[in-house]
Formats: C-alpha cells, sequence, structure tokens
C-alpha cells in the first residue's frame, strides 16, 4: 500500500513516563531561563494508547528567537531542528533507542490552546475514544507516513473539535499536526 517505510505502532509502555520525565529534566538544563513550560504530549502520554516509539515533548517560550539562540544547547543533548513548515513552532527530532524524542517549542502566549496538549487530555478523559484512536492507528500502520496522517486526521480533527468546544474555544484546522 504504502511506497515507503511502514508505521510502527507498539502498544502502550510504562516506561515512556519515565523517558519523558528524563527527557524534559534534560530540555530545562539546556534551555535555562528559555522555555517556561514542557510537557509531555502525544500518543506515548496517554496510558494504554498504543503509539509510534516516538515521544513529543511540548515547550513554551517567551520568545522562538531565545530558544534559538540557545539552540546550540539542544544541538549538545542531540536534538536537530528540522523545517516542517508548521507555523509559530520550532521543531527538533533526537533520534535514540528505544524511542526517538520530537520536541516542539511553541510561544507562551498560545500554550493553552495547543492542539496537541488539548488532545491529549481529551484522550486521558475520555477512554472510548482512547480506544478507537488506537484501532484506528492499528489499522493505518500499514501505510507510508503522510497517508497515515492524512487518514487518521479526520477522527483527531472530531476530538480536538470536541475538546475545543467543551472549552469554548473555536474550531481550528488540526492538519500542521
Amino acid at each position: 500500500m504504502g511506497c515507503c517505510v511502514t508505521i510502527e505502532i507498539l502498544d502502550y509502555d510504562p516506561a515512556w513516563a519515565e523517558l519523558a520525565r528524563h527527557a524534559i529534566g534534560e530540555v530545562i538544563v539546556a534551555l535555562p531561563g528559555r522555555v517556561s513550560e514542557v510537557e509531555h504530549v502525544g500518543s506515548t502520554a496517554v496510558p494504554g494508547l498504543a503509539a509510534k516509539p516516538v515521544i513529543d515533548l511540548m515547550a513554551a517560550t517567551s520568545s522562538l528567537d531565545m530558544v534559538l539562540a540557545g539552540e546550540a544547547h539542544l544541538e549538545e543533548i542531540g536534538y536537530r531542528r528540522l523545517d516542517t513548515g508548521m507555523p509559530d513552532r520550532l521543531f527538533y527530532r533526537r533520534e535514540g533507542t528505544p524511542v526517538a524524542y520530537h520536541l516542539h517549542v511553541v510561544g507562551a502566549d498560545s500554550w493553552e490552546t495547543r492542539n496537541e496538549r488539548l488532545l491529549r487530555d481529551h484522550l486521558l478523559q475520555t477512554p472510548g475514544d482512547r480506544d478507537e484512536y488506537a484501532g484506528l492507528k492499528r489499522e493505518l500502520a500499514d501505510l507510508d507516513a503522510e497517508t497515515y496522517t492524512r487518514r487518521k486526521t479526520p477522527l483527531v480533527q472530531r476530538m480536538v473539535d470536541t475538546a475545543r468546544d467543551l472549552r469554548g474555544l473555536p474550531r481550528v484546522d488540526v492538519w500542521e499536526e
């Protein structure tokens, strides 16, 4: 089906939480005073949710330029910036075993309304949606990464819309995610 590398979906691993805590500590040490919050987001942050072996972290900053100025410190701990085309965010990847790490750095002014955080919290509070999402991910795992993402987007959009509606937030397109 997919032309390239397929997606690896694993059962939830409780070790992911500790790996995330450790990585958060490393980011805070690497960027002292440059980030105000760092959280574990994404599927590996939701107990019971099958996921790709990637720890997604999101950090809030008052200035993306301030993080760029300290980028060498992130490079020292293995993070490399990638241009994803996502607006108002810096994206870094660190290869690793048994997981890779993604660091999304965003403006503190948008922290409370970030779709990644809203989706994580929704999945933590809604086991039925968590299980539906896990099932879809497994169903799509034989596809290439772009097709996998596009095919799961309608379900992610529905869940994020629900989370935003419950908080009185306007709906936004999740495709950048």
